[in-house]
């Protein structure tokens, strides 16, 4: 059955590669500052800055059955240089701007027979990593809130969470700026290489779909091994 699907973010990295997955199947909806990079793709795209833009604005379907947040960012620096405002704006990206979203289309969502909502972490919330502060402190936010969510909501809807590892995205860009740093990279991993778009994109096509139905409040490491494998 086709479903109605929003991506907040998304036009390209994680979010291009899941919609190549999606568009074929399901009314896929795209909420995100730019589309230049969705091509041929067989989506509705609206502009939208989750920081400063209501979703209540754009011309949704009152059926919702699927929420995708993307909007985050990688802003690794050491906590003594990190002024309370860095962390005020990633909260604002990464969280509050997601609670907004979620509460303005409670029910759309709550009009689907299940809808599932996925949101991202990190690997860096449950492994402590230098100069992550204000993103894990960002992404435990979510984690928290996904759960609570997911218990408050049950069964109208699901949510679950990805906590993905460096992952090779425009967003990463600057981690893996050459060949000597994305070997180090990689040799961190116990599967020896970082993550791919179309690795994560095919876990949101599974939580997007019936296959999932029975899950409910996860956080699914997507990060090659290195949140639970030591082979030091």
């Amino acid at each position: 059955m086709k479903k109605n699907i929003l991506f907040i973010g998304g036009s390209h990295g994680i979010g291009f590669e899941a919609a190549k997955l999606i568009a074929p199947h399901h009314r896929l909806i795209i909420a995100s500052r730019t589309s230049e990079d969705l091509g041929e793709l067989d989506v509705e795209h609206f502009k939208f800055d989750a920081t400063k833009d209501n979703i209540t604005d754009l011309d949704l379907p009152e059926i919702l059955d699927g929420l995708v947040y993307y909007p985050g960012s990688i802003n690794l620096k050491p906590f003594k240089m990190l002024k309370p405002e860095a962390f005020q704006e990633e909260m604002q990206l990464n969280f509050m701007s997601l609670v907004k979203v979620v509460q303005d289309l409670l029910p759309r969502l709550k009009a689907s027979e299940q809808a599932s909502l996925v949101f991202f972490s990190t690997v860096a919330v449950k492994v402590g990593m230098p100069f992550h502060t204000s993103v894990s402190a960002a992404k435990g936010a979510i984690e928290g809130f996904s759960k609570a969510l997911a218990a408050e909501y049950a069964p109208s809807f699901r949510v679950n969470v990805i906590a993905p590892s460096l992952t090779n995205t425009p967003l990463a860009e600057k981690l893996l700026s050459s060949e000597e740093k994305k070997k180090k990279m990689e040799d961190r991993h116990p599967l020896k290489r970082v993550g791919e778009a179309k690795d994560i994109a095919n876990v949101v096509e599974f939580l997007l779909s019936e296959k999932s139905n029975w899950m409910t409040g996860q956080v699914l490491g997507m990060d090659g091994g290195l949140s639970t494998i030591n082979l030091n």
